[in-house]
Parts: structure tokens; sequence; C-alpha cells
């Protein structure tokens, strides 16, 4: 009884909360909503991460609205736009949109977006290539509307890693369905779409198609970009200095991955609340419950409409064998050491059971996840020359479930570490910007357990955790143990900011190495990019072959 008292009192403060935010509406400053992308994000941290500024760093994509950031925003967006008058040609290949239309009240762009590369593997003798084009829309209304669509049709042949990883799981990393046309070789087509209203300097309200990212580092062990985009409904309120997020989101759950081979479909009830303690200490909390409409018996379940309620913490972490829903609490903490370092880090706690989780007994419901980063600006007092040095590791069997439906995924990858679970990973990454040119390296290090001899050692998030390989004794990194480096380089020229198109040219080296095989990766790339996605090859196997 006391704790629905409880429950109603909270729910009464929350809607008196929501109600003085949307009834606020007199003055909204000009926002700009920038789609999330590593690259570009950290071109920003001499304003995110400096001690004179308190901006909510941990929740993307941004909607830019504060003066500083935004100055430092339209300095990126607008470099090359020297007051000179120069001919339409010229504007159009190095400064605006292809199609960029301004009013008094309104704006609106297009672009066509090509990604076309070619490349050449030379440890496996063979010859890569990308061929994608795409194509953007979107504006605004007056200074709280904003609009968004992009497609892309691509073909590729990828490497003999990426390959191998699309044969197992059926998709193309971060994207979409893989349609194969020859050997390594794959068709997909990628869509995302994004409509924001700001109601006044409180309140945002967000939908559409795409993905959110949720920590400061390079990886989130909460919610990161990797997995395909998908539906979603986003709410953000700010007051003072804290911001608060609840998002519902549409999830598939693909026969590639699926325990019976079926395709259905699932949901996602995501809440944050980040809290800037004062300029230098920020603080996080994370909630998500994921649930299914239809469960691996083939039995339909209605969506329960108690999840629309959007209080945080109102489900207990227990995932209970007579719980239909999974749960998921995740903590972020950030501080800023000086105007050059911030730490960070994050928790993602999957399962709770206090005598297991204080024994050290290695017991199979012992799920968690955490991180801990260092990222800074102007390295050795070198302006625009950024770094992070981040570690990261999730225990065996963290973020799987009970049942086949509600692991921690989205369209058959993990909605948080790439990796899944049972690993340990050590990546570095440094990026230098000059003028036009972009310089970005990356060292990457883990090691992780895959499955054997049919036997779930708690890597793969994507099996049912109920039956495992040992109840008691497990260790991050059992089963098949492989070790990886990854090293990646590349250097590129940004002919137009607006929409990221650049000449890129890369080079990686990949080693993954076990018992049963040892990959090996060895390419040179070079091609037209554009667009701000992240797009992922820094992945491991996801089963043995």
């Amino acid at each position: 009884m006391k704790y629905i008292y409880q429950l109603k009192k909270y729910r009464f403060f929350f809607t008196i909360l929501l109600l003085n935010f949307i009834a606020n509406t007199n003055a909204v400053a000009q926002m700009e909503y920038q789609p999330y992308s590593f690259q570009f994000y950290q071109k920003l941290n001499s304003t995110l991460y400096s001690t004179g500024t308190d901006i909510h760093t941990s929740l993307k994509p941004y909607i830019i609205t504060d003066s500083l950031l935004k100055h430092k925003y339209d300095s990126l967006m607008n470099y090359g736009s020297d007051g000179e008058h120069h001919s339409w040609g010229y504007r159009k290949l190095f400064n605006e949109h292809m199609i960029d239309v301004k009013s008094s009240g309104s704006t609106f762009y297009a672009d066509l977006l090509p990604d076309f590369g070619i490349g050449r593997d030379f440890s496996n003798k063979q010859t890569t290539s990308t061929t994608s084009l795409g194509l953007q829309v979107g504006g605004t209304v007056g200074n709280k509307f904003y609009y968004n669509i992009s497609g892309y049709q691509s073909s590729a042949i990828f490497p003999e890693y990426m390959s191998t990883y699309i044969n197992q799981v059926g998709i193309i990393p971060g994207q979409a369905y893989a349609k194969t046309y020859t050997t390594n070789g794959y068709d997909w087509s990628y869509i995302t779409a994004t409509v924001s209203y700001t109601v006044n300097d409180y309140f945002n309200i967000t939908a559409g198609r795409d993905k959110t990212f949720i920590g400061d580092g390079y990886r989130s062990m909460l919610l990161s970009d990797f997995a395909s985009p998908y539906p979603f409904f986003r709410l953000t309120g700010t007051l003072g200095n804290v911001t608060y997020m609840a998002m519902w989101s549409y999830m598939d759950d693909p026969a590639s991955t699926s325990q019976y081979g079926i395709n259905r479909h699932k949901f996602g009830v995501f809440h944050y609340l980040d809290w800037n303690v004062n300029n230098r200490i920020s603080l996080g909390f994370f909630e998500n419950i994921t649930g299914f409409f239809t469960d691996d018996n083939g039995v339909k379940r209605p969506f329960d409409f108690n999840y629309i309620n959007p209080i945080i913490f109102m489900k207990p972490v227990n995932n209970s064998s007579d719980d239909p829903d999974k749960s998921l609490l995740g903590f972020t903490g950030k501080y800023k050491i000086s105007d050059g370092i911030t730490a960070y880090g994050q928790f993602a706690l999957d399962e709770f059971h206090s005598k297991d989780f204080f024994s050290n007994d290695g017991a199979v419901d012992n799920k968690y996840g955490w991180q801990l980063g260092f990222r800074g600006t102007d390295l050795f007092a070198i302006h625009n020359l950024n770094f992070l040095l981040e570690y990261n590791t999730a225990k065996p069997y963290t973020y799987s479930a009970r049942s086949a439906i509600e692991n921690y995924s989205e369209n058959g990858e993990p909605l948080a570490h790439p990796w899944g679970a049972n690993f340990r990973e050590l990546v570095g990454l440094l990026n230098y910007t000059y003028k036009r040119f972009d310089f970005s390296t990356e060292v990457d290090l883990g090691r992780y357990g895959l499955d054997m001899n049919g036997l779930n050692y708690g890597g793969d998030i994507f099996q049912i955790y109920t039956d495992p390989a040992r109840p008691y004794g497990n260790y991050t990194g059992q089963g098949l143990t492989t070790n990886m480096v990854y090293l990646e380089g590349k250097i590129a020229y940004v002919i137009n900011p607006k929409y990221n198109m650049r000449l890129e040219l890369g080079g990686i080296f990949r080693t993954e190495q076990n018992s049963e095989f040892h990959d090996k990766t060895t390419m040179l790339t070079i091609g037209l990019r554009s667009s701000f996605r992240d797009l992922y090859t820094d992945i491991t196997s996801f089963k043995t072959h």
C-alpha cells in the first residue's frame, strides 16, 4: 500500500513538472540537431569538456542550443566561408548544401551523399570495394521544428573478417539485412529519419528511425550506436543542471540470430537522468526494459501500457523467472580533471543477486560490465590534437536473457558494446584536425571467449543463459580464448563540411587468433565518403569458423 502511494505521488510530481516544461514556451534559443558521429563530435571537445561549461555531454545526438557550443559548431560547419564572393560552383562544392533554401521562417536543404571506395587486402589477396549513393533532405520551420531524412542504396565487397561476421549474423554491421550477390559481396539499403520539436528551452520531443548513444566514451556499455537504426519516440527535458530522457523503441529480433529461426519484434523502454553536480562532476542513472510481443512458444502478448510511465527505476533488476520482461540498470560518471583531461566511466548491471555478486564465485547470474576512460584535448600543447584511452569489459552472459527474444539487442546485433559479452578491451584513439585535413588513428587490443564444443560460454548474447557451460567458476575470456589486435589509420580531406563529404585514405592491420583459427587482414582503402554516421569495422568474430 505504501509503495502504491509513493508511486502515485511521484507520478503526480512528474506530471506537474512536465506541464511546467510545456507551458513555458516564451523563449526558445535557436537550435541545431546534429546526427552523432564520434569523429565529428570529438572536434567539439575543447568546449564540451571545458571546466568553464556545464553542458550535458553524455546523451547523443545533441540538440545544440548552448551559445558557446553553437559558436564552435558553426565554426566547423561553416569552415571556408570567408565572406569573399565565390562562384556558385565553388560554394556548392566547398561550403553549401547542394540545394540550400533559406527564408525568414524556414530552411530547406538537400544533398547527394556519395560513398565510393576501393581497397586491397594484401593478406588475403583480395580487392574490396564500396558503391553507395545516398540522398538526404532536411530543414527547419521556425526555431523549434527540425527534420532530416536520409537513405542509401549500397553494395560492397568486404574483407574476409567482415564477410565472416556478416555471414554469421546476416546483418551488414550497424545497417541492415545483407543480400548476397557474389563471394564476399552484398547489397543493402539504409534509411534514417528524424523529426524534432523543441517546445521551449526545457523540453524537446523527437521521433523517427535512428540511433541513440549514451556515454562520454568511444564505446558504451549502456546504449551505443552500433546496431541498426530503429523506430523510436523520445522525450527530453532539461531543468537547471539536470537532463532527463525517456524513450520508447520498436526493435527486430531476426531469424538469423534467433534460436528458433523466426523473425519477431520486441520493444525497449529507456530512461536516463544526467545530473551535472557542478562544472566538473556529472553523474548519470540509466534504466532499460526489454519486452516482447510474441514469446518463445508463439504466444502473442499486448504491449503493457504501464511502460508508458516515464519515471526511472520503477522496475527492479531481478529478472526473475516469473517476470515477463528484462531490465538493465546503469550508472555513468564524469570528472573534468582539467580543461585538457576528463575521466569518465560506466557500470551496467544486468542481474543482481547479492549472495553471488559479493562472493566472487563466478556464478552465471553475476552479470555486469564496466568502463573506465580518459579523454582530452590539445595533447602535448598541440591545438586540435585530441586523445582517448578506454578500457571496457563485460562478464560472461551479460546482456543475455532467460528468453531468446529478450537479449539486449536490435536486429541481430548488440545494443551496447559491439563485442557482446565475455570480453576485455583496451582502445586508444588520436585525432588531429588541421584546416580541412583530419588525421585519426586507433589501437584496439581485445581478449574474449567464443563458444566451443556446443557449449554456451557467455559471449554470445543471443543464447539463453539458463543453459550455461557451467553454473559457477565462470571468468572473463572463458571458452575459446581469442586475442585480437586492431590498428587503423585515416587521412581525410574534408571537401564540404555541411554533409562531411571527404576524400579519405585509410589502412587497417588486424589479427584475430585462437587455437582453432588465425585470421589476418592488412589492407589499404581510398574513397570518396560523406554523411555523419559511425560505421564500425573494429569488430570481432561472432562465432568460431
